[in-house]
Parts: structure tokens; C-alpha cells; sequence
């Protein structure tokens, strides 16, 4: 705890040194650290590995690269000193936050860690990491490289600390430090909670449990191909990858044809319940044990026999919810195998999949039809919708133009703060600059006040110096009022000789504003900002979801 303290102080001192900086000087920066952090991904990636035994080494040097060149270069020209946006009438000035409290996962540890350092820096903060236990040792070493790159191009060297002792208290003593300003949370479910509950504003992240639905128009051959390139990815330890298939029941032969063909296995109902004795614990949560783990190793566990090139397990589920273990997000890969008939009802079972336990989060689709992947997305309650992709890449942003991100809000669903990939923008305060547009004129007069009141006392006798309230005054005024209420005495006409004086129209009243568009999809978006247009919207507007998340960054919406 002490040691925790220790770290936030320092790192204290080193942001507010930090947050003089240029923009030139906080982009060379970040570059030193996402250059060094590409050189050794390969290295990171296999301390990682070997430490929690979780998914693989090519898998992890890959989500380092994303985290240190797609990440870090989507970002590289985003402004995050001194005036960010300037209008006629408000100027935008962005604000450091001061120490960021960054949780890091055991499934995610060193991809993580790259990803909140960059995000952390480029905003003008410092970051404290608070590894999990079993990924200790390769989060301090991804803190160790980045830093000394950080510090050769001229970064304070607490401006990025890492807690070597990880403990519950410890992380709690950071979280809840005074000079802490705001918490990245990645982690369970309590620790998630934990940050919520610190009395610090948190941008937390809730689980997964994605289901992919594949409607009956879909390329079936492509669609297996991506959701199994999704849960296998890593061995299914990133909360976006694919938990369950829903098919509709038109194509279901032709799903399991494929599935066998790529190299999943279809366990019979005997078998699937074999398995779902060693995926949930007695106490009917997730095992540890099977995390991340390949999908021979999981089999094995479980007494099946399965062959040797076994990508994915896929087994058949008659439901939702504690009854039906397979159902919750394993974080491995096993597909939880269900059938639907139609796009209605295979949406409710999705609902019903992202209920139990990934509420918020993401969902995919895999179709030919526009609308019937517009009508999907309507119907979910996820902040991502994967259309015709895996959902573990197109949800960070790998396969998708969705901001690359490795933490992913699930909005008030999931009960977190945002439904948004968090990124450099969520770790400033934007300070406005705002100019008068409307000048505001006051004819009101004393008299017209103490007649609407009923009360014929003097402004001058409330305010008594001009100034200083005369409280005995207001008592009387109040006690006037409620008297006269109480003897329903009819309002009175003012006199004649102090006439209510109404304001004048300063200006001509607005052009009517255009009317609300039914239907926003991303092209409509990208020619606005082209152009330097608004969007004019409603509550009934349907928004694709690249639509929205570009729209509102952009500042394209206007809510009529």
C-alpha cells in the first residue's frame, strides 16, 4: 500500500511537468515508446505466454504490434495540446487529467500495458500500472521498455511507474489515492466494480459473452471461417471474441459441414455435457483452468477424444442462463451451438446470450442483407456490431473502422461510463472557450416582479444596500404570498400605470432548421465532414454504428 502511495506521488510530480509540454515534444515521445515496443513485441509477447499460460505467443505478438503501430499510428495526428478545435463561436482547449490508475489483465497483460502507456502519454498524463498477480513480471517489463525509450526522448522517468508487489490493497490504495485522477480498469467483474466504487471517475470495462448470429443470406463458408478465426484467436482471450453461434435453421447443415471441414468438432449432447463440467466450477463459474487454454488441451481435461488439428470444440446448448452452463463467456475456444428460425427470433436468442453476461458489450452478424444487419443492430443491446467479420478483431478495431482500442466500454448496459473504445480523448478535460450569439437583454422591472408575487413591497426593501438579501423582508413577501394563496384570492390585473414591459426580439427568429433524416450510414457522415454540413436527427433516426461513432467524434449530429 505504502509502496502504491509512493508511486502516485511521484508520478504526480512527473505529470505536472508533463503537462508543459509541446505537442511535438509529446508525439516524439510516444514514438521513441511505440517504436521500442514494436522491437520487442516478439520478446513481450513470449514473457507473457510463459507467465499466465494463456493463448500463444505469435497470437500476443501480434496484439502488441496492434497496440504499438495500428493503435499508435490511428492517433499520431490527434491534437491533445493547447486548442484542439476552434469554431467563430467556441474554442476547444484540451487539459491533461493528472495520474492515470491503469488495471492490467492476466489475458491481455503486455498489449494492454503498450496501449494505456500510449494513450496515457499522448493525453499529457502520467500512468501507474497495477499488473494482475499471475502477469506481473512481463507488465514491469513492458513498463522497463517503454519508459527507457520514453526517457530518452525527454520523458520524466516517474511519469510511468508499475507496481511490482501486486496485492488487492495495493491497487486499492491506488485507485483511491487523492492524486489519482481517473482509473483504466481492465480486469473481472469486481475489479471492474472495485474502480466504479473508488470514488474516482473510472472508464471500466464489462465481459463479453459476444454471440454471432448466421443469418440465412450469409457467405456460410466465410462466416465459419470468421468466427472461428475469432475465438481461436489467442485462444479466445480477448472479451470480444465469439462465445456462441446462432444459425438460422435454413443453413444449418450447411454451418456443421463447414465447421467440421475447418476444423472444429461437434460434440453430441453426451459430450457437450461432459465438457461443461470442467468449463464451470461447482459454484457455477467460469474455471480458471480452462482460460486460454487450446482446444486439445480442454478436451483432454474433460475425458473427450477429439483429433489432434482440433481448432474449436462447438457443442449443442438447449438454452440460456445457470441451467446451461456452456452458455456463459468461456474465454477459450468452445462455441456454445444454437438454432433459430429467422432473423426475429435468432436475435432474441442473442439478446437473451448477451444478458447472461455480456450486456453492452458486442455482438456480430453475418449476412448479405443491409437491412437485415441494420435490423440486428437495432435489436441488440451491445456497443458493437460486427458485421461479416470476427468480432474479436472487428470489435478493437483491427478489421473495422472502429477506433483501435484494447479496452471497450459497454455503456450503461454493461454499467459502465461509455459504450466507446476508449482512447486518448477519453483521458483529456476539453476546456470551451464560448462567445456570446445570442446577446441577452433585462426589462423586467422591480414593479412587474412585486406584482406577479402579489406583494406590493419594493424590490429595494429585499435587497437592502442593493446587495446584502434582508431576510426578515423575504420572510414577510413569502408569508404574504402563501396567505393570499390560501384565501384563493383571484390574481390581480397590474395597473395600468406599470405596464409589463416585454423584451425586444434582438434579432430576426432562425431559419426553420431542416428535418430530421431517417436513415445515417457512414458515406452520409464522411460527406458532411467533407463538406462542413450538420446531420439532423432524431430519436427515430436509425444510425449505423460506424455512422454513429464517426458522427458523434466528429461533432456531425444535431439533435432536433
Amino acid at each position: 500500500m505504502q509502496a502504491a502511495r509512493d508511486i502516485v506521488q511521484a508520478a504526480s510530480g512527473a505529470q505536472s511537468q508533463v503537462a508543459g509540454f509541446d505537442q511535438a515534444r509529446i508525439d516524439s515521445i510516444c514514438d521513441y515508446m511505440a517504436q521500442a515496443a514494436q522491437r520487442e513485441s516478439l520478446r513481450l509477447a513470449t514473457l507473457a505466454h510463459e507467465e499466465t499460460g494463456y493463448g500463444t505467443a505469435a497470437d500476443k505478438n501480434i496484439k502488441n504490434l496492434f497496440s504499438a503501430v495500428d493503435i499508435h499510428n490511428y492517433f499520431k495526428g490527434l491534437r491533445t495540446v493547447g486548442v484542439v478545435r476552434e469554431t467563430p463561436s467556441i474554442i476547444e482547449i484540451a487539459a491533461p487529467r493528472g495520474v492515470v490508475a491503469a488495471i492490467i489483465p492476466s489475458t491481455n497483460p503486455t498489449s494492454t500495458a503498450i496501449f494505456k502507456i500510449l494513450i496515457s502519454i499522448k493525453s499529457r498524463n502520467a500512468i501507474v500500472l497495477s499488473p494482475h498477480p499471475s502477469a506481473t513480471q512481463c507488465v514491469i517489463e513492458t513498463a522497463n521498455v517503454m519508459r527507457e525509450a520514453g526517457v530518452k526522448a525527454g520523458l520524466p522517468r516517474e511519469a510511468i511507474g508499475c507496481l511490482e508487489m501486486t496485492t488487492v490493497e495495493g491497487t486499492e490504495a491506488l485507485m483511491k489515492h487523492k492524486l489519482t485522477a481517473v482509473i483504466l480498469a481492465t480486469g473481472g467483474l469486481g475489479l471492474v466494480r472495485a474502480a466504479y466504487s473508488s470514488g474516482k471517475p473510472a472508464f471500466g470495462v464489462g465481459p463479453g459473452n459476444v454471440p454471432a448470429f448466421i443469418e440465412r443470406t450469409a457467405d456460410v463458408q466465410k462466416a465459419v471461417r470468421d468466427i472461428l478465426a475469432g475465438t481461436c484467436f489467442d485462444n479466445g482471450t480477448i472479451c470480444a471474441s465469439e462465445q456462441a453461434i446462432v444459425v438460422d435453421s435454413s443453413i444449418d447443415q450447411e454451418v456443421r459441414s463447414q465447421l467440421a471441414a475447418q476444423g472444429a468438432f461437434f460434440l453430441d449432447p453426451g459430450q457437450a455435457d461432459q465438457l461443461a463440467k470442467i468449463v464451470v466450477t461447482p459454484n457455477r463459474t467460469l474455471n480458471p483452468g480452462i482460460v486460454g487454454k487450446p482446444a486439445s488441451t480442454i478436451a483432454e481435461l474433460a475425458g473427450l477424444s477429439v483429433p489432434p488439428a482440433t481448432r474449436c470444440l462447438v457443442a449443442p446448448v438447449g438454452g440460456v442462463g445457470r441451467d446451461f452452463p456452456l452458455s456463459l463467456e468461456k474465454l477459450s475456444p468452445i462455441l456454445a451451438y444454437y438454432i433459430a428460425n429467422g432473423l426475429e427470433e435468432g436475435s432474441r436468442l442473442c439478446d437473451e446470450i448477451l444478458h447472461y453476461g455480456g450486456m453492452g458489450h458486442t455482438a456480430s452478424i453475418h449476412t448479405r442483407d443491409r437491412e437485415a444487419a441494420l435490423r440486428y443492430g437495432l435489436l441488440m443491446p451491445a456497443a458493437r456490431v460486427i458485421v461479416n467479420s470476427p468480432s474479436t478483431h472487428g470489435a478493437i478495431g483491427f478489421s473495422t473502422d472502429l477506433a483501435p482500442s484494447m479496452t471497450l466500454g459497454c455503456g450503461s448496459w454493461g454499467g459502465n461510463v461509455t459504450s466507446d473504445n476508449i482512447s486518448p480523448l477519453h483521458l483529456m478535460d476539453i476546456k470551451r472557450v464560448a462567445f456570446e450569439t445570442r446577446p441577452v437583454t433585462s426589462t423586467t422591472s422591480q414593479q412587474s416582479i412585486s406584482g406577479v408575487l402579489q406583494n406590493p413591497m419594493p424590490v429595494s426593501q429585499i435587497v437592502a444596500g442593493g446587495s446584502e438579501i434582508n431576510r426578515n423582508a423575504i420572510a414577510a413577501l413569502i408569508d404574504s404570498f402563501l396567505t393570499g394563496r390560501k384565501q384563493h384570492l383571484p390574481q390581480p390585473h397590474l395597473p395600468a400605470s406599470r405596464p409589463v414591459e416585454l423584451p425586444e426580439d434582438p434579432k430576426p427568429a432562425p431559419a426553420t432548421k431542416p428535418p430530421a433524416v431517417d436513415f445515417v450510414c457512414e458515406e452520409d457522415v464522411r460527406r458532411a465532414i467533407s463538406r462542413g454540413e450538420k446531420i439532423y436527427i432524431n430519436d427515430k433516426t436509425i444510425l449505423t454504428p460506424a455512422a454513429r461513432d464517426l458522427g458523434y467524434e466528429r461533432e456531425v449530429f444535431v439533435r432536433q
